[in-house]
């Protein structure tokens, strides 16, 4: 991956970090690349509310979709309220991820089926949104054939 490359993904991240966190009162400090040399996590979060993701794959070096760069950014924003794996972390993850999916910003398999990179993607104005079925409550549910693409796919990052 290339400076120009890595650039605007962090540029893309920020911004869309930007929108998740108004929505859920958190504040961070700075989103950066991680350093190169970082194999084993996707992302950290400091107590200073600094966080590190890393944008390529560890072992060929191309860059992560941008599907998997946004759910370790919900993972690392969740953070920032609870600086642990507890319960009450995993659910306001899960919530930001949701809240991310609705918005058109975590878009599971998209970039994986057409090939593209989430570079390529218009403004957040014009994405496409997910076509949604809806329980009586109101809750939203997946059709069948979307279930699949719905799911969070934190480990499918090549």
């Amino acid at each position: 991956m290339d400076r120009r490359e890595a650039t605007t993904l962090i540029e893309m991240l920020e911004r869309d970090a930007a929108r998740i966190a108004r929505v859920f009162g958190l504040r961070y400090r700075s989103i950066a690349p991680e350093r190169p040399q970082v194999k084993r996590r996707l992302g950290v979060c400091y107590r200073d509310g600094s966080i590190r993701i890393r944008l390529s794959h560890a072992t060929t070096g191309q860059a992560l979709r941008y599907s998997s760069l946004v759910d370790t950014l919900c993972h690392e924003l969740a953070h920032l309220r609870h600086f642990n794996h507890g319960r009450r972390f995993q659910v306001l993850y899960r919530r930001i991820l949701e809240h991310a999916r609705r918005e058109g910003i975590y878009r599971p398999g998209v970039d994986e089926a057409s090939h593209e990179t989430r570079t390529r993607w218009p403004s957040p104005a014009v994405r496409p949104r997910v076509a949604r079925a809806t329980k009586p409550s109101g809750a939203a549910i997946a059709t069948p054939s979307q279930a699949a693409t719905l799911e969070p796919q934190q480990l499918a990052l090549f």
